[in-house]
């Protein structure tokens, strides 16, 4: 990580006012000092800013975060806090009923907005870093509420009676004091933070994109102050974990790359696929020499995305000495098995290489909660590796997830090679933010961004244009992509549609005559009642091993689910595997049969990517899409739209294949997929919300985040003038309402195997640190559920808190089995794990 911005003080000049504490530890008492924690935070804070030329700016902004706990009332609380006055002595307070109503955070706020709005072009400066001080307990404030209320203003204008401003400043130490006005005396902090401003204009930006942009730059320099100060905060109250970290370590590129390479050497190049493989990898390597910023690896279904994508993002970390890669897929089912593959190649010890371990960081789930306590707080993942693989979902909510949780990792997204792995899985309400997120993580944060997929959305034809991506056929690193999906075809589809649908009785008996022929059969159907039922007909038959494959599994789970189904394969024991949509992307898997109940047409590609995937067999595969009579989509609307749309270009196939070049899963056939698609969607591409809304009225997220004019309208209403601020945004009141999935889901620890030992461990652990560790392995067995889902577990006693007050659950033993993983019922007897 690049910290080439040092803020130097020595220990000796923090002498004066020394009695003021900001954090004591659990473990022996030891007390962290106000001045070192706010020396400490803003060192690391410059560097976190540093990577986007905005060093100084994060120095001032951990100088003062904390300043406000400068004052004797706050003194008072967090001393009653932690056990150093009695409940006897004069200066007690109530610390219960204190917590979160003595305010801290306003009086540097107030400090840095009197200081910078004074001065010529100062006042967007002022804005800008002002909220992110107020903000960094609550997650960004709103600027404006959506009803009209000028909050920031409200908030600048606090009364010195309830910040203690004057005198929380009266008692910085000279030594922080001192640099903390030579910064504010500098006027470069405001040319700079203006000519980063002016840097995040393009070509075709409007207002409401480049006020969005604005919004992302005090999002990211929020995080670098929430990042800086959540470490110290763990780091003092566990100190090993210190150690531990890779903040300033050289990621060691050029040694990842000859494991790759070593790696590479050993694969034998068996049939014409491998060797179109080949061509892939090596087309990756070349742009790998190319500069910093957006392509497309378009590549059919088994092409090898996989290990093209690391050996295109490891050389070209290492070509423009980047910080971190990161894998952003859309399902955990595929971090399991693409994160072991890469964890076996780039962490393999040998014995001229002592770098083996901890390159690889897998973030599935949230186990914490939002509404963090201090303790949550401790045990957060900070995206704190060389390689992550992560989901869309924690990208998404790290750019625009509430409070300040997620938001601690946006940083980490600049200096990085980010990989999205079938990015058409995108949620269609997203793509607006998505786009313009990607565009500043690009020009602004120094990023490269590769969208990987066989079925590319039309990213770069959404209107307005202003809001679209912007690629051409340079960048494209797979050049003749025509050619690749006829060389790379490798089955035979099936439209088995019919009036009425399938009954799952004559789905059981299609996926046993495909047995017969072919000796391992896939179905993929929509919904998780579907593959229960679907499982249930097939489970008794004799002639097959029958597997359920679904996301109430933990990945452990599923792993090993996934392990004995290719032990079966190719066509060693007769197989068949019923899943839900987990299996279609990703898995590197291949059955010589796929059954696909009607899907997007996308789906039905990545479906049709686990049948005969190698180009082994002797005869193509054969993949059957089938519209079931009975499957309830229910609120799945992304499901059910694209199924919708998928008929349509299947009707137009049928009706015309010459204008499809014969491929139904080709490249022109997808196109039009996504002309239907995204032109029968492009409403909802800026995340709107419903009269019924949190907000109080119909309206979008992408306006709320830029311009806000309905929010301004309902100001000047009131006050019959224009706003004197110049941040418009409702920040708090949108991030609230944003959810990638509609419905949110919580982690929960479910006791599959070792998961029982690790629910055991952390229900006794007393110390943070083991706690730290035992969550980080807990990934690997927690299962996310709705939140509707949780709360009826819990009044089922079914799920229970590890211990009072972390927010980490785990599941009752008797909800869980080896054939279904997580249910809502308890099970039988004869069904309960052996734990």
């Amino acid at each position: 990580m690049s910290q080439n911005h040092d803020v130097y003080f020595r220990k000796d000049q923090l002498n004066a006012c020394s009695d003021f504490i900001a954090h004591r530890r659990e473990k022996d008492g030891e007390m962290q000092s106000l001045w070192d924690h706010l020396m400490e935070t803003s060192r690391l804070s410059a560097g976190f800013a540093g990577k986007i030329g905005l060093p100084r700016h994060g120095e001032l902004l951990g100088l003062l975060h904390d300043l406000g706990k400068a004052s004797a009332e706050f003194d008072r609380y967090i001393r009653s806090a932690t056990g150093l006055i009695d409940p006897d002595e004069d200066d007690y307070v109530d610390a219960v009923e204190q917590k979160g109503k003595i305010d801290h955070s306003s009086a540097g706020a107030q400090i840095i907005y009197r200081a910078l709005s004074k001065k010529n072009k100062g006042s967007l400066a002022a804005e800008m870093l002002s909220l992110v001080i107020a903000s960094h307990h609550s997650g960004l404030i709103d600027c404006f509420t959506p009803d009209g209320v000028d909050n920031l203003s409200r908030r600048m204008s606090k009364s010195d009676e309830k910040t203690r401003t004057t005198e929380s400043y009266s008692n910085l130490v000279d030594s922080l004091k001192g640099k903390m006005e030579e910064i504010l005396a500098d006027d470069n902090i405001i040319s700079q933070i203006n000519q980063t401003l002016k840097s995040l204009q393009e070509k075709n930006d409007s207002q409401e994109t480049f006020m969005f942009k604005t919004g992302l730059l005090i999002r990211y320099l929020f995080s670098c102050l929430i990042d800086a100060d959540r470490i110290n905060t763990a780091d003092f109250e566990i100190p090993q974990q210190a150690k531990e970290r890779n903040l300033g370590v050289d990621p060691c590129w050029d040694v990842l790359i000859k494991k790759l390479d070593r790696r590479l050497s050993e694969f034998s190049c068996q049939n014409h696929v491998d060797f179109i493989r080949g061509e892939v990898s090596d087309e990756c390597l070349r742009f790998a020499k190319k500069p910093k910023g957006l392509y497309q690896l378009t590549v059919p279904t088994g092409g090898g995305k996989t290990l093209s994508s690391l050996r295109f993002a490891l050389n070209h970390a290492w070509e423009h000495g980047m910080d971190r890669i990161i894998y952003i897929l859309p399902y955990t089912s595929i971090i399991d098995q693409n994160a072991d593959t890469v964890r076996k190649i780039l962490e393999e010890k040998t014995d001229e290489e002592n770098y083996a371990t901890n390159i690889v960081l897998e973030h599935h789930s949230n186990l914490t909660p939002e509404k963090e306590t201090s303790r949550q707080k401790l045990l957060a993942e900070n995206w704190d590796a060389p390689v992550i693989f992560t989901t869309m979902v924690q990208f998404l909510e790290a750019i625009f997830g509430a409070g300040t949780r997620n938001a601690r990792r946006m940083h980490q997204l600049a200096r990085a090679v980010l990989i999205f792995d079938e990015i058409q899985t995108l949620p269609v309400k997203c793509v607006h933010l998505f786009n313009i997120a990607i565009r500043f993580l690009i020009q602004n944060c120094g990023s490269t961004v590769v969208l990987c997929t066989a079925t590319q959305p039309l990213l770069d034809k959404v209107k307005p244009v202003s809001r679209a991506l912007q690629i051409t056929s340079e960048q494209q690193m797979t050049p003749d992509i025509k050619r690749l999906f006829k060389e790379l075809k490798r089955v035979e589809v099936y439209d088995r549609r019919k009036i009425g649908g399938w009954t799952v009785e004559e789905v059981a008996e299609l996926a046993k005559k495909e047995l017969d022929e072919t000796k391992s059969v896939l179905v993929i159907v929509n919904t998780k009642k579907a593959a229960v039922n679907l499982f249930q007909k097939l489970k008794t038959h004799a002639q097959a091993q029958v597997y359920h494959l679904s996301t109430n599994m933990c990945p452990a789970h599923r792993m090993e689910v996934l392990e004995s189904v290719k032990e079966c394969l190719p066509d060693k024991k007769p197989v068949i595997c019923v899943s839900t949509q987990l299996i279609e992307a990703g898995v590197d898997i291949d059955f010589g049969s796929v059954i696909r109940y009607l899907a997007g047409l996308d789906s039905i590609a990545q479906a049709a990517g686990r049948c005969n995937r190698n180009g082994l067999r002797p005869r193509l595969g054969r993949v059957f899409i089938l519209n079931p009579k009975e499957e309830n989509l229910g609120n799945l609307q992304d499901i059910k739209i694209g199924r919708d749309i998928a008929e349509r270009v299947l009707d137009d196939f049928l009706a015309a294949p010459e204008e499809f070049d014969g491929d139904i899963l080709g490249p022109k056939a997808m196109e039009r997929y996504y002309h239907y698609y995204f032109y029968a969607r492009k409403e909802e591409m800026s995340y709107k919300l419903g009269a019924n809304s949190g907000i109080g009225r119909a309206d979008n997220l992408f306006e709320l985040l830029s311009t806000n004019k309905l929010s301004v309208d309902a100001y000047q209403r009131v006050n019959q003038s224009q706003p004197s601020i110049m941040l418009r945004q409702s920040f708090m009141s949108a991030f609230k309402e944003f959810h990638v999935i509609d419905s949110p889901t919580r982690g929960i620890v479910v006791p599959y195997k070792e998961g029982a030992d690790i629910i055991t461990q952390l229900c006794a652990a007393k110390n943070l640190e083991k706690q730290y560790q035992l969550l980080k392995k807990a990934q690997r067995y927690s299962v996310n559920i709705f939140s509707q889902l949780f709360d009826e577990l819990l009044q089922k006693k079914a799920i229970h808190q590890v211990q009072e007050g972390t927010g980490v659950f785990y599941l009752d033993k008797r909800y869980y089995t080896t054939e279904y993983g997580l249910s809502k019922d308890p099970v039988g007897e004869m069904d309960i794990l052996n734990v």
